[in-house]
């Protein structure tokens, strides 16, 4: 036996989903070595070349013809029949920590927690523009109405609060490469609604509307919620549709959230010590390091998954501008919540992945980069993965992944291994077919496990 991961309660009203949601999964595949996820999704495609992987070749060529032997025949987004020119990094890379790790001097916060970081450079995706990468990213298709990750987790595992939704969803945005974000990133899809992501705002409340109206008090309100509660039963017999269990719970789940979500985003607890670590100028102000701080709040709460979005990099011109606003973003809050969550003994259980839906191209494009599916690179953090290690490698321009190669797929394989999920074993039936959150593909990527 590996562990319990959760019992499953018995049906609700016509069989429906329970109120007390713990899971479908009654025990662990496999060991059990993350309890939560932080996805720190940097939305638009950081350049690799900028972030995370060196390419000295590369910054000799620029601005001379890039090798036709890297690109005959291969899918170009944006530079196709155009004349390719290398474009050389515009940042210096230097090695840090025991693990000699190389990464971008744009990052030097994140740069001062490598040897607690597991850095892949050799992902590859399928999805060459940005709606349907990022949909690839999040559920593992671009078919409308796959569940997306978060769900996946949630369906499965649970959550360890009744009092918060189990997977929420913050945004926030730099000044430069922004790209829209559309909410089937973090849909449920094909299970039921109650499994979706719900996006707290950044900025202002973090749920509107959730204290009662003027004149009515907290005995009234649970007297509303116990009545439609009893409605709703009787509809659910009736009619026999899970999405009225759903209904039932959000209801009840709305009611919990107005004492729980007022204490959660009170920030007057928070020592000014630990606000100066993020970098939080404002708490609650919309940025991506209030957000931050927010999410290690929401795991110490028991969410199960946490995703943030950073929209700034989706940089076609002004490569060197958008890179040094978007990591300035992001760089000390990233490294902070990173060092807190190891300061307060969560770190080994919880799973921080940070990146992009796909990469750069090494070939310049004006005073930018174009998008680029076969070479990009990620971290991961925390959760059971083999610190201070980097795993495969791309050529040495930087244009394709050619050791130890990670697919989408096997990312996702391997995240949910590190949950103690067997990918193979969460589905769920949907017009007489299994759907899983990697299909039919995806294998479990071992040597980034501890």
């Amino acid at each position: 036996m590996h562990g319990r991961l959760a019992a499953t309660p018995s049906a609700g009203p016509a069989g429906g989903l329970p109120e007390g949601w713990n899971g479908a999964l009654r025990e662990a595949h496999l060991p059990v070595r993350a309890k939560r996820v932080i996805y720190l999704c940097m939305a638009g495609g950081p350049s690799h070349l900028e972030t995370l992987d060196w390419k000295p070749q590369l910054k000799a060529l620029d601005g001379q013809p890039f090798p036709d032997s890297f690109t005959a025949g291969q899918q170009l987004a944006q530079l196709q029949n155009t004349v390719l020119k290398a474009r050389g990094p515009i940042t210096t890379f230097a090695k840090h920590g025991k693990s000699g790790t190389e990464i971008s001097d744009l990052f030097p916060h994140i740069a001062g927690v490598a040897d607690d970081l597991c850095v892949i450079r050799s992902m590859q995706t399928e999805q060459i523009n940005h709606d349907t990468a990022h949909a690839f990213m999040n559920t593992g298709s671009i078919i409308k109405g796959r569940p997306s990750m978060g769900s996946w987790l949630l369906y499965g595992l649970g959550a360890e609060t009744q009092d918060l939704p189990g997977f929420i969803v913050l945004n926030s945005q730099g000044k430069y490469g922004l790209q829209p974000i559309s909410a089937r990133q973090w849909s449920s899809g094909v299970l039921p609604s109650r499994f979706q992501g719900i996006q707290f705002q950044s900025r202002g409340g973090a749920v509107h509307y959730v204290g009662n109206p003027d004149g009515v008090c907290q005995s009234t309100q649970r007297q509303v919620i116990d009545e439609i509660r009893r409605m709703n039963g009787f509809l659910a017999e009736g009619t026999r549709d899970p999405e009225i269990a759903t209904r039932i719970a959000q209801y009840e789940l709305a009611f919990k959230m107005q004492s729980s979500v007022p204490d959660l985003t009170d920030f007057k607890n928070e020592p000014q010590a630990m606000l100066d670590l993020y970098g939080v100028k404002e708490p609650g102000d919309g940025s991506y390091a209030s957000n931050c701080i927010l999410a290690r709040r929401l795991a110490e709460r028991g969410v199960r998954m946490i995703q943030l979005y950073h929209r700034a990099w989706d940089h076609h011109g002004d490569l060197e501008g958008g890179m040094k606003s978007g990591a300035k973003d992001v760089d000390q809050a990233t490294a902070a919540l990173i060092t807190d969550l190891k300061q307060r003994g969560m770190l080994d259980d919880t799973l921080i992945l940070w990146g992009g839906e796909f990469g750069r191209t090494p070939m310049g494009q004006g005073t930018g980069r174009d998008h680029h599916i076969l070479g990009f690179s990620v971290f991961m953090a925390g959760g059971g993965v083999k610190a201070g290690t980097t795993y495969g490698a791309t050529d040495e321009l930087g244009y394709r992944s050619v050791e130890n190669i990670v697919s989408v797929h096997d990312l996702h394989a391997t995240m949910l291994a590190l949950m103690g999920v067997d990918h193979h074993r969460l589905n769920t039936k949907f017009q007489g077919l299994d759907v899983r959150l990697t299909g039919v593909a995806g294998e479990v990527v071992k040597g980034v496990m501890a």
